[in-house]
Order: structure tokens, then C-alpha cells, then sequence
């Protein structure tokens, strides 16, 4: 014979049932934190160019004889207060080709941490951008495995002489009712000394 509440008179049918959803919703709520982090681990070469498909065109076929690189200081968090708060950005990298008339070739997009350990790499293939195109790099607040000295790495080529990329980060973030946004400005990665 069941009860009122449709389990048997001990209780132990109603229980387990209740057990079972309780399992199924912590089993729902751990698939939902963890799906930020694991849609920024995939991001890669293909959905860049499935998401910036308007801004890529063909690589060319000649020699690529200019290339480059830049070191782009990344702040996926920020020590406040004497160390005391730690708060977390978004972090946009954002690589313009600044040519008019030239593709620009991204040849690896690189993301490490505060210890200089690769995070993760953005591009499986390199990725022509047309003239005066742009593709960006989302990282979410609540990835914070580059942490207060992330930083990225992004190396170029092109087909003859051209103008130099435009490569920066953006962050945003805030902690209560204070908001935050600054740019980092990429830096030229080249080996100065003797050739």
C-alpha cells in the first residue's frame, strides 16, 4: 500500500526517488559550471574560422618572406586591496590586419600562464586575414588559468612587405559596483643583437 506521497509506507521507495533526482540535478548543475571551460578549451582553428569566416581569406601561394611576432601582456586576474581581492577579466585579444591592400597570415595564437606554461594554442593551421580584417580570442572571467601574468603569443607572416598587425588584449571585469576595462597593447617579439 502507498502512502500520499506515492511511495510505500516506510518511505524507502520515496527516498530513493528523491535520491535519484538530487543525483541527476548535481550531476546537471556540475555539465553546466563546467561547460565555460570547456567551450574555451575547444575553441580553436575551427571555429576561428567558422566565427571570423568574413574576415579570412585564402593564404597565398608566394613565399611568405616578411614575418613577426608579439608578446601581448594578458591580466586574466588582478591582486587588489594589498593582495587581499583578487579580481577576475574577461580577456579579448584582438589581431587587425592593418594592410589595405595585403592578407596578413596568423601562424599560431598561443595563450600561457603566470608561470609561463602554455595554456592553451588557438590555432590548429595558420589563418589568412584579409586586408584590414580582424579575428579576436574570448577567455571568459571564470577561466582564470592564465591568472595575474597571462599572456599571449602571436606570431605572423606575410607575402612581401606589409603593414604591421595591430595586436592587443582588452579586459573586463568589476567587484561589486566597480567596473574595469583597459587595453594592453601587443609588443613586437623579435631578437634584438648581431644577425
Amino acid at each position: 500500500m502507498e502512502d500520499a506521497r506515492g511511495g510505500c509506507p516506510n518511505g524507502k521507495v520515496g527516498s530513493r526517488k528523491r535520491t535519484a533526482y538530487r543525483n541527476r540535478f548535481i550531476l546537471a548543475l556540475i555539465v553546466c559550471l563546467a561547460h565555460p571551460l570547456a567551450s574555451a578549451a575547444e575553441q580553436g582553428g575551427a571555429e576561428i574560422e567558422q566565427k571570423f569566416a568574413n574576415s579570412l581569406t585564402v593564404i597565398p601561394n608566394e613565399n611568405l618572406s616578411v614575418s613577426g611576432g608579439f608578446y601581448v601582456p594578458a591580466y586574466s586576474s588582478v591582486s587588489m586591496s594589498e593582495g587581499k581581492l583578487r579580481v577576475d577579466f574577461s580577456v579579448t585579444l584582438s589581431v587587425h590586419n592593418a594592410s589595405e591592400t595585403k592578407p596578413l597570415i596568423v601562424k599560431r595564437i598561443d595563450y600561457f600562464d603566470t608561470s609561463g606554461n602554455r595554456v592553451q594554442a588557438y590555432l590548429k593551421a595558420p589563418v589568412a586575414l584579409k586586408p584590414l580584417a580582424t579575428i579576436e580570442i574570448f577567455v571568459p572571467t571564470n577561466d582564470v588559468r592564465g591568472g595575474t601574468g597571462a599572456n599571449f603569443i602571436v606570431d605572423w607572416a606575410a607575402a612581401g612587405e606589409i603593414a604591421e598587425p595591430v595586436v592587443e588584449a582588452l579586459m573586463v571585469g568589476g567587484v561589486g559596483n566597480a567596473h574595469y576595462a583597459f587595453i594592453s597593447q601587443g609588443r613586437p617579439a623579435r631578437t634584438i643583437g648581431k644577425n
